[in-house]
């Protein structure tokens, strides 16, 4: 299985309603692929503070690399990344992405 996590330092003007909305969007597009689930997302409530100003990220599990590469080229996905890019501090320099062979 891979873990695909995502972690979003969003700018401060963006409203946590635009960010509800584009986690909704990936979890509706995690349910509808083959090979795809287990999206989790949300703000950090870590009482470390350490998050470094990365206070939104997600979590969704794939079967397999070939399932990633799927989700990575779907155009649903590609949209959602764009808003998410374009609401990040830096664009893409505020955003963090692992993938995880667990």
């Amino acid at each position: 299985m891979i873990r695909h996590i995502v972690l979003t330092k969003f700018k401060p003007e963006t409203a946590e309603a635009k960010v509800a909305e584009i986690y909704a969007g990936l979890s509706a597009l995690a349910e509808e692929l083959p090979g795809a689930q287990n999206f989790t997302g949300g703000r950090s409530e870590s009482p470390e503070k350490i998050e470094r100003g990365y206070m939104h990220g997600f979590v969704i599990d794939f079967d397999s690399w070939d399932a990633l590469q799927n989700y990575a080229d779907n155009p649903t996905h590609q949209m959602l990344g764009g808003q998410l890019v374009a609401n990040a501090i830096g664009g893409i320099d505020g955003i963090l992405v692992l993938d995880l062979d667990v």
